[in-house]
């Protein structure tokens, strides 16, 4: 086609127009080349503009789609930063717990923190939150374990039959099994005549160490119990026997018995014997070095505390002659090596000092002072018999006594 094209002449029609506009106005006309350049920079303002808004569409879509992730970011971070520590499993152990009437939630968690029944206040506190059956804890003294689930410790807690306790019975050391029976038939706990005895008539029902030989003599620990709710004799009789397991353990008491040579049976009856004859903690090892002296050199041990186990002690802390001659196998002074069970139930430190005897070359002790229980230890019979003077003299000086 020839002749201007169509945009030439729109572009004629527009420089007129302009010319027109410029003269009404009182203002100098464009020339037709600033005319064309304002339009050329018009045109570039109207793309670049364009581009801008595409550009500023990019970044807004980039900032939201960075925020929905970091939002996700920020929700695993903030998960971390407030989750809740928590043990796994039912526990293990005792540990009494007291819950007052109208204790809050978060008090409740508080205090098994710091009880170690659970790791953290917070993690108990949300299975609360989330289980409506929470709203049930009752006030009560509680028998719960340490180191139990947040949501383990609720479920015992809600279930009063297992740990309310109605009871607190209390087995002093050196009790024999015979005598801790009578304590659990004279308790609170009303049991039924002869339930205790029963339940020892039992051993494989308690609990007892594989070594125990099937006789509860020696493990049931001595301490202070909670009675739960609903509690037999076999619950009781339990408690120590699991009691007594969880000491041996702290101890290593089966592996340290076998590095002396000695079956950790034969190590809880030398405990026992220990207590019977001292009540002074710093003598526990050397007692226990002059039985094993005693035994290494074929001696008898001639100690008054077996005879007391079969003969009764009735107040005295000698044996007399006729005791001596006992037939029975816990007749130490008639017959030689250890007795055949232990003749008590053992505490820690005597335990303890069975298996790290003191070192020393002691074959004799005896009490020279009876008030204070302090005990003079020899390695001849003749140093032995300088002691025994000193007992003597105690005794006269304190008619009766003896």
């Amino acid at each position: 086609m020839n002749g201007p094209s169509v945009e030439q002449q729109l572009n004629e029609g527009e420089d007129q127009r302009d010319d027109d506009l410029g003269t009404g106005l009182g203002l100098r006309p464009e020339t037709r080349v600033e005319r064309r350049a304002n339009r050329r920079r018009a045109r570039g303002r109207r793309a670049f503009g364009c581009f801008a808004g595409l550009i500023s569409l990019l970044v807004v879509g980039a900032l939201v789609a960075g925020a929905v992730v970091g939002f996700g970011k920020g929700k695993e971070a903030l998960e971390g930063l407030f989750s809740a520590p928590d043990y796994e499993g039912a526990g293990t152990g005792t540990v009494v717990v007291e819950i007052t009437k109208g204790q809050a939630t978060a008090s409740i968690a508080d205090t098994l923190e710091k009880k170690e029944v659970v790791k953290s206040a917070r993690a108990f506190e949300r299975v609360a939150r989330d289980d409506p059956r929470s709203l049930q804890i009752q006030a009560a003294t509680y028998t719960l374990r340490k180191h139990m689930s947040a949501k383990a410790a609720l479920d015992l807690m809600l279930n009063t039959a297992e740990s309310v306790r109605v009871a607190r019975i209390s087995v002093p050391a050196g009790k024999t099994k015979a005598e801790v029976a009578l304590i659990l038939q004279g308790s609170k706990m009303k049991l039924p005549a002869g339930a205790a005895a029963t339940a020892l008539g039992k051993p494989a029902s308690l609990g007892l160490p594989p070594y125990a030989h099937n006789n509860a003599e020696g493990f049931l620990f001595p301490g202070t119990y909670d009675v739960p709710k609903n509690a037999n004799a076999y619950t009781m009789l339990k408690l120590m026997t699991a009691n007594y397991a969880q000491t041996a353990a702290s101890l290593d008491l089966v592996k340290s018995a076998t590095n002396k040579k000695l079956d950790p049976y034969q190590a809880v009856i030398v405990a026992s014997i220990i207590g019977a004859e001292t009540n002074r903690s710093q003598d526990y090892a050397k007692v226990a070095r002059v039985i094993y002296n005693r035994l290494a050199a074929g001696m008898r041990l001639q100690m008054d505390s077996t005879i007391h186990y079969v003969v009764g002690k009735d107040g005295g802390v000698f044996t007399t002659p006729e005791q001596r001659e006992s037939t029975s196998p816990y007749n130490t002074y008639k017959y030689k090596g250890l007795p055949p069970t232990p003749i008590n139930s053992p505490t820690r430190d005597e335990l303890r000092a069975a298996i790290n005897p003191a070192q020393g070359s002691w074959l004799y002790f005896t009490l020279v002072n009876l008030d204070t229980g302090e005990t003079a230890f020899a390695s001849s019979a003749e140093e032995h018999q300088a002691n025994v003077k000193k007992l003597q003299t105690w005794c006269q000086a304190h008619k009766g006594r003896c």
